[in-house]
């Protein structure tokens, strides 16, 4: 198994960035952006889990800053960041649906999600797509589709589905593609992975938005396949990136 290495913030620059959010909240970036309003907490009771409200040895798959539980017929794919050689985030698969999982610091203020959701409606929308928000289990989420060219030069669309939760100092963060964005059965075995996985965040001052960094399992993961000689390897999503439009398995509605 390789080893890779883990991006390591600049403990200082965290620990003002995590005091600023703290003490007051940001300005907001655009004057076009809708006004934001804050999450009703969701009831984490039945999860997603912080790593102090469950056990340690659970058997859940250690991912590092995540631990996520196995369903049948799941196989769990980890993306790299080929550059930096750092686990990005973890994908579940599960027939022609896939969910990616990923954690980021957040203040301990919360609201992390409101401010993300608010901006990746804005950026789909703003590249033709359609964001529109619908009221879940897991609190307000944004149901998606993404426009692009088919192959017969018609425009098709790309539905996803994006889940966020806030916890103690963290944010997790599901985006569902394939069956799962538009059929409620296919989605549930995800939805239920989304559900039981823990966030491990750690004591170490990191600015919010920074990814919470990923490892390889002890039991290895099924990597993302390198692409063929003589093409580009696939482009993968910034830590502090919050937009991933990384796509899995995928249907789409096509006009």
């Amino acid at each position: 198994m390789s080893m890779f290495r883990r991006r390591k913030a600049d403990a200082e620059t965290a620990v003002e960035a995590e005091s600023a959010v703290d003490a007051a909240e940001s300005e907001d970036a655009s004057d076009d952006v809708t006004e934001i309003v804050p999450d009703v907490p969701v009831d984490r009771s039945a999860g997603p889990y912080d790593a102090t409200e469950v056990d340690d040895d659970d058997g859940r798959l250690d991912l590092g800053s995540l631990r996520v539980s196995g369903t049948e017929g799941m196989e769990l794919r980890l993306e790299i960041d080929q550059e930096q050689q750092n686990v990005i985030a973890a994908t579940a698969v599960v027939g022609e649906s896939a969910l990616q999982l990923q954690a980021f610091a957040a203040p301990r203020s919360g609201g992390l999600w409101a401010e993300i959701r608010s901006e990746i409606a804005v950026a789909i929308e703003s590249q033709g797509g359609t964001a529109d928000l619908e009221y879940t289990e897991f609190g307000t989420e944004l149901r998606t589709r993404m426009p692009s060219a088919g192959p017969d030069g018609r425009t098709v669309f790309a539905p996803a589905r994006f889940i966020g939760v806030d916890g103690p100092r963290w944010f997790l963060r599901g985006v569902i593609s394939g069956r799962g964005a538009i059929e409620e059965a296919s989605a549930a075995p995800l939805l239920e992975i989304f559900r039981e996985t823990v966030v491990v965040r750690g004591s170490d001052p990191m600015a919010p938005r920074e990814l919470l960094p990923l490892a390889l399992p002890q039991e290895e993961a099924t990597p993302m396949p390198p692409a063929p000689d003589g093409e580009n390897a696939p482009e993968t999503t910034s830590t502090d990136d919050l937009n991933p439009f990384e796509r899995g398995p995928e249907i789409t509605e096509v006009r």
